[in-house]
């Protein structure tokens, strides 16, 4: 049986993978078997804060101290999770020069659409490591903020994304940032644009069941696919600095179908799990596209065609999209406001 279907992607293709999740233990877990980097969201981070209170009691018992107010309760303990991680993190990005090691941390979700809050944020965020990637969302505010982190060296990840105009709009603000940067003889951030596949995939799901699309179940687990291989080949084409990274994975197949893109895979434990053991094809499938009558059953649910056309959406639009609405407010009540909220 084949078993490290990870260590053969890493070494036999360009596809890396990050570990997704904020607590140290399973971090420590992954980077055993080859992340290199590590993603964290507000909703990972309240998971590892209450996960290990007894280990960082008094760095929480600081916070709690010294933040009353609840925005910035919540930003101390996010510090908390992200410093952690970073340490982890900081022998890789210190032996590859900058290039890997990165740790996302995350601005607060209920400020999607406003820019002033999430740039001061941003470069609070990037004072705590070196290592860090300050995670902001894909939305016309968060682009604004992209370019002007990119042209203040500050490395960014785009997340709550999940279509192809995102990323391109991502990789596009970017280019804007680092030509900034040059001109002022400063080295540019790196930009990571993710696309949250799985989370397209169960969109998606819910709205073919609504509007009776005539779609096959099969069809829609490849919707994210077929969205992410039109995006990868948009940004090998254009020969974008940015990177994609692929998160949000609901099995093994969102891995094993992109396999040889050079592209970083968020990989959440269980899925982890799922990838050591199970007997999977070793093959780079990049290539392989999405056959033309999928797509055609699946432009049936203009909420595909948005996210899988080129200029399906403009980036005022991007905040509406019903999935970045879902996911800003998991991320906001079961993350965000429990850490607003959080007691030892």
């Amino acid at each position: 049986m084949k078993q490290d279907y990870l260590r053969w992607a890493i070494s036999k293709t360009k596809t890396t993978w990050w570990h997704d999740s904020a607590d140290p233990a399973e971090l420590k877990r992954g980077l055993a078997r080859g992340a290199i980097g590590a993603t964290t969201n507000p909703f990972l981070a309240s998971v590892a804060l209450h996960a290990n209170k007894t280990l960082w009691a008094d760095e929480i018992q600081g916070v709690l101290a010294q933040c009353p107010e609840p925005q910035k309760k919540a930003e101390g303990l996010m510090n908390i999770v992200v410093k952690h991680a970073a340490e982890q993190l900081l022998p890789q990005y210190e032996k590859t020069g900058g290039r890997t090691g990165y740790v996302c941390a995350q601005v607060d979700p209920t400020k999607a659409g406003d820019r002033e809050p999430m740039l001061a944020m941003a470069r609070r965020f990037s004072r705590l490591a070196p290592n860090i990637a300050v995670k902001l969302p894909a939305t016309a505010a968060g682009l604004d903020v992209l370019e002007d982190c990119a042209a203040e060296s500050i490395t960014c990840t785009l997340t709550i994304s999940y279509t192809v105009p995102q990323v391109i709009a991502a990789a596009e603000r970017h280019r804007r940032g680092l030509q900034r940067a040059r001109d002022k003889g400063i080295t540019p951030g790196k930009c990571f644009a993710v696309i949250m596949i799985g989370r397209l995939d169960d969109y998606l799901r819910e709205v073919a069941h609504d509007c009776r699309a005539a779609v096959s179940e099969s069809d829609i687990r490849l919707s994210g696919l077929a969205v992410t291989k039109r995006a990868y080949s948009i940004y090998q084409q254009r020969g974008y600095e940015a990177v994609l990274i692929i998160a949000a994975l609901r099995g093994t197949y969102h891995m094993t179908e992109l396999a040889g893109a050079e592209v970083i895979m968020s990989i959440f434990p269980t899925v982890q799990e799922m990838l050591l053991s199970a007997d999977l094809p070793q093959q780079e499938r990049i290539d392989v596209d999405v056959s033309a009558d999928v797509i055609e059953r699946l432009s049936q649910i203009p909420d595909f065609v948005r996210a899988y056309e080129p200029d399906g959406m403009r980036p005022a639009d991007f905040i509406t999209y019903g999935v970045t609405q879902r996911t800003l407010s998991q991320f906001i009540e079961s993350g965000w406001k429990l850490m607003e909220n959080f007691r030892l």
